[in-house]
């Protein structure tokens, strides 16, 4: 398989659970998205991200919500919003996106194995 990754590689993919803190609309975007503010605890602290969540999710049902998000890539500009974290998610059998999360409550900052 040529897209095979080594171990090491994936090692280096900094995936983190984090709690959603604040959540608000983001009528600006191009496309339907919510800015998240999700709180990793005190070694990464509180960070921001756009997400196209929409089709499932509103801001109030987000805060206190656990995720699962890569939170060392570069901060990435969307619209006039500065992403700062990847919110991971999958798509469900229509293309919505379901956001990924741990099923039972994890330390804020914890590492996924």
């Amino acid at each position: 398989m040529s897209n095979e990754l080594a171990f090491e590689d994936f090692l280096k993919v900094d995936i983190r659970a984090g709690t959603v803190v604040d959540a608000q609309p983001y009528p600006e975007a191009r496309r339907p998205a919510i800015k998240l503010w999700v709180d990793f605890g005190g070694e990464i602290g509180v960070r921001k991200s756009s997400a196209q969540i929409t089709d499932h999710y509103s801001p109030e049902t987000l805060i206190g919500k656990q995720v699962m998000a890569v939170v060392n890539f570069p901060p990435r500009q969307i619209g006039k919003f500065m992403s700062e974290i990847l919110v991971l998610g999958a798509s469900d059998d229509q293309g919505r996106i379901v956001l990924l999360a741990p099923d039972h409550d994890v330390p804020n900052g914890s590492r996924m194995h």
